[in-house]
């Protein structure tokens, strides 16, 4: 008589269930690396998700101990290696981002604040579209100032001694970098929290330079003066829109172009030219490579003796950091460049380079250094746009359709133009996802406007701006320039024609978490198995596509401040508390809603009553009839009538404190609750309310008021026990 397994680990490794998985993991063996940046990013959004320190400590111990034990039972086994590698990866992560952001931690202001005060410039940005300079400056943690703030300077004030290196003294109004105005809003000061930022503000007056900017010496130091001269070299050769975006592909400054363009290319989904990334760093290192291949080859005695691709790849390389460095170095393009470094690498040892390895290197690279990039629009669309084209061009099918034949011109271009269209669709699709939750709005011919938009920018704009700059230096390059200018401005008429045709956008309200998540989970699962199982990854991405398509807006938008309110009919549309034509938290509320364009004025709503003071809105539900005060004005208000008005509301919204009086039936949004809990929106239907504080939860960069605390009194700059830190008052 047979015995039968007793313990849970022999019992779940004699399963029919184990040992089709363990088969099927078998045959997946070389895509299960693949997975260890997934659990990397999964312990970093946890890490976002809890807001705790408790917590995360917990799920790190979690984590090892888990798997620890999956080591001790499941030896031998592929199962219980691939659950081990991404156990220890999700804990890596979670570690990782606790790290990265207590040693970024750095006093913050806590309030608004008007001060002179000394400062050494650490940067100069040039912002011609908005007509500012934008300064951000070292206090060196004195005069009661955090060390690092960033002042916006108007053009006419901005003297020409203001460069990298100079100590000045000004007079600004500084204010705590903004917190999400709305839940799932953007958070700056979550990005100023991770740059350093501790204030932003405005400079009043003229600054005064104490010593200006030593010369520099070295390649490096001199390179963000040699950026702007160059970028300013090709505002003046080619006019308007042209000139600024020509100024964008060189050396990655947008601060000239204007928003109209820049609205125009993000609707017509060609936002991502403006962006220093893979594609900009692809083009120049395969000009470069193509250069040197070809140059090369010109001289046999040399062609014979010495390995041409890797001298033409190592010239490649030198190329990606050099227009790494001369466009700033930001997180995009280190991100593209290490990309194209690891192709390079590849070619020169001989192996394949377009690989999903090479995609995984690289993510896994950018998170260990750069962990918060993870939750941000540039790291997702940027890896989803390459992980979705490696994964359709792997596939045997796909690779069949588009391989060279020996086949009439007309065919292979017809081939061509097929495999480019597909390819824009795919990423396309797998973009749309990301751009509707962080934009909500996604563009719906970007895959058309792109069969067109990347081969203008990368086989012919690029490669002519590079030609005229090389031209100028001899004084032969204004015909270039010009033909260049006529290029770049087709570019935009391209992008105005896309954004402006009907139905080019699709605009969505909130998009839930979940429902995100679903989408990339599926996405991933599809693009990184290789067998036919990766077909389960349709389940969620259509679990996920059903929960946004049934979840139902909110009714009412609140932001931080209490002054910006928007409430929803029945029929979906949009009505403002303030009809102010201008305003970033306004944008934002509009934004969020899922509006495009204007919404009306509250007071033209038929179910409002408005007057200086306030509104008074009636919302029908299916259940009921919901009354809704808010005021508009800081002008002062009988405490009967107030009272009184309270009393018939079921919500009552104000930007200033309302006294105890005011008792409205369901919930009173005034300066004291929203201090507490950020912005919010409410759902009348479901009696649901979102906050900012549910969405973020209490982080280091968070500055929520918590009602059991009394009120802080005067302290020093210091570290708290969660990892925070308090500016002195």
């Amino acid at each position: 008589m047979l015995f039968r397994a007793r313990q849970l680990p022999e019992y779940l490794r004699n399963s029919q269930i184990f040992g089709q998985l363990e088969s099927q993991l078998e045959k997946e063996r070389d895509q299960l690396p693949l997975w260890i940046p997934v659990g990397l990013g999964t312990g970093i959004t946890i890490w976002f998700l809890l807001a705790d320190s408790y917590l995360w400590s917990a799920v790190i111990a979690l984590c090892a101990g888990l798997a620890v034990f999956v080591k001790l039972t499941g030896q031998g086994t592929r199962v219980g290696s691939a659950i081990f590698w991404f156990l220890l990866s999700v804990g890596a992560g979670c570690l990782i981002i606790w790290l990265r952001s207590w040693s970024v931690a750095s006093p913050v202001l806590e309030r608004p604040v008007v001060t002179s005060f000394y400062a050494e410039i650490e940067k100069t940005e040039v912002l011609s579209a908005r007509d500012m300079v934008r300064l951000t400056l070292d206090t060196h943690e004195k005069q009661g100032l955090p060390p690092r703030v960033r002042v916006n300077v108007p053009m006419d004030r901005a003297a020409v001694e203001l460069e990298a290196g100079a100590v000045i003294r000004l007079r600004a109004r500084l204010m705590p970098p903004a917190m999400a105005s709305l839940p799932s809003a953007y958070d700056f000061s979550r990005r100023a929290w991770f740059m350093g930022l501790g204030a932003t503000g405005q400079a009043l007056g003229d600054i005064k330079v104490v010593r200006p900017a030593e010369p520099l010496w070295g390649p490096v130091s001199a390179l963000p003066e040699y950026r702007q001269r160059l970028s300013n070299h090709i505002q003046s050769q080619m006019e308007g829109g042209a000139g600024a975006i020509g100024a964008t592909l060189a050396t990655g400054d947008r601060g000239a172009i204007s928003d109209e363009d820049a609205e125009a290319m993000r609707r017509s989904g060609l936002a991502h030219l403006l962006s220093i990334s893979g594609l900009h760093v692809t083009a120049v290192v395969g000009a470069v490579y193509l250069l040197v291949m070809r140059l090369l080859a010109l001289f046999p005695p040399l062609a014979l003796r010495v390995p041409l691709p890797i001298v033409a790849a190592s010239c490649a390389a030198v190329a990606a950091l050099t227009y790494t460095l001369l466009t700033g170095a930001q997180v995009p393009t280190i991100r593209a460049c290490i990309a194209a470094l690891l192709v390079l690498a590849a070619l020169i040892i001989g192996r394949s380079a377009i690989t999903l390895r090479m995609v995984a290197a690289g993510a896994l690279l950018v998170l260990i250094i750069w962990p918060e990039s993870l939750i941000g629009p540039s790291f997702q669309l940027s890896f989803a746009a390459v992980t979705a084209i490696i994964a359709l061009h792997t596939q045997p099918k796909i690779q069949s359709l588009f391989t060279r034949r020996g086949e009439a011109f007309w065919k292979r271009f017809g081939r061509a133009i097929v495999a480019l269209f597909l390819t824009g669709l795919v990423v396309e699709l797998a973009l749309m996802p990301i751009a509707l939750f962080h934009f909500h709005k996604a563009g719906i011919y970007g895959a058309l406007a792109n069969i067109v938009a990347i081969p203008l920018t990368t086989f012919v704009i690029m490669p002519l701006e590079a030609l005229a700059l090389l031209l100028d230096t001899i004084g032969l390059g204004a015909p270039i320039w010009w033909i260049c200018e006529k290029a770049l401005n087709s570019l935009l008429v391209l992008a105005h024609y896309v954004s402006s045709s009907p139905g080019s956008v699709t605009m969505m309200p909130t998009m839930p978490l979940a429902a995100f998540g679903l989408l990339v989970f599926g996405g991933l699962w599809l693009a990184l198995w290789s067998q036919r199982w990766r077909m389960w990854g349709l389940l969620p991405l259509c679990c996920g596509t059903l929960i946004v398509l049934t979840t139902r807006p909110p009714d009412i938008y609140i932001s931080g401040d209490g002054r910006h309110v928007g409430i929803r009919n029945q029929t979906g549309e949009l009505a403002m508390l303030r009809t102010s034509r201008s305003g970033f938290v306004r944008d934002m509320l509009l934004e969020n809603a899922g509006v495009d364009g204007d919404a009306m004025a509250l007071e033209d709503w038929p179910n409002a009553q408005c007057n200086a003071d306030s509104c008074t809105a009636i919302v029908e539900t299916s259940d009921r009839a919901w009354a809704i005060v808010a005021t508009r004005s800081s002008y002062y208000i009988p405490a009967l009538a107030l009272s009184a008005a309270c009393r018939r509301a079921d919500i009552v919204i104000s930007e200033r404190r309302l006294p105890t009086s005011c008792q409205p039936r369901w919930i009173k949004a005034d300066r004291t609750l929203l201090q507490q809990v950020g912005g919010m929106t409410i759902d009348l239907e479901s009696h649901q309310i979102t906050t900012v504080l549910n969405h973020t939860g209490r982080h280091p960069w968070t500055r929520f008021k918590d009602p059991k605390k009394p009120a802080r009194k005067r302290v020093t700059s210091d570290r708290t026990s969660n990892g925070s830190v308090i500016a002195p008052q």
